[in-house]
């Protein structure tokens, strides 16, 4: 593996790092976009019961919102009505309304940054080609500067290598950022949606709670 980025000289070491951070965003969105810590099975049911014959104490509904983000959509609607019983449905749908947005916001938290890897690391081995070829273009030149003659075998081989490899590099760090970064954005949308529903369900209970 050395020889490799030895062989795919200096701008093989932006592609280094673009690879890491690419692989840090992977593994932190596959741990942040679980169902237990989105949006649990029967949450919504157990809310529903747990608040069935009135608004809960606040530590019941402080233990909701640390559950998942699904639980701190439904602890908002709660909190609202715990502060005025007589909130209306504007006023309950305002509350859950701003803790979706939140809630979205964390969803799509570093899927920004995952599309730019994704867009950036073909460009960083592009990059690597170009200097690459101008290495190669210089191994031609002959002594007095241009014009062919006395070319360097070993520069030249040193330019093909570093053209080749940081353009491999380039699409191999590219092809999965940008598959996990579609497929990361599809389920933030589709919990989204659930989130969304659960949300809308949540409100028809609270407007059934209002003294």
């Amino acid at each position: 593996m050395l020889s490799i980025i030895q062989a795919a000289g200096w701008p093989i070491w932006a592609l280094i790092a673009c690879s890491i951070v690419g692989l840090a965003l992977i593994i932190e969105r596959a741990l942040s976009l679980r169902t237990p810590k989105i949006a649990p099975p029967r949450l919504l049911q157990e809310a529903i019961q747990a608040s069935r014959h009135g608004v809960p104490p606040p530590a019941i509904i402080e233990q909701l919102a640390e559950s998942s983000l699904l639980g701190t959509i439904l602890a908002s609607g709660l909190r609202t009505l715990h502060a005025n019983p007589r909130a209306t449905e504007a006023e309950l749908r305002a509350g859950l309304e701003s803790a979706g947005r939140l809630a979205a916001a964390r969803l799509q938290r570093y899927l920004g940054a995952l599309a730019t890897v994704a867009s950036a690391a073909p460009l960083l081995g592009l990059l690597g080609t170009v200097i690459g070829m101008i290495e190669i273009f210089g191994s031609q030149a002959g002594p007095g500067g241009l014009m062919p003659g006395g070319g360097n075998p070993a520069q030249l081989a040193h330019g093909i290598s570093v053209a080749l490899y940081n353009t491999a590099f380039g699409l191999i760090i590219a092809i999965p950022a940008l598959i996990f970064w579609r497929y990361y954005r599809a389920r933030a949308d589709a919990y989204l949606l659930q989130l969304e529903v659960a949300a809308e369900t949540f409100v028809h209970h609270l407007l059934t709670l209002r003294r």
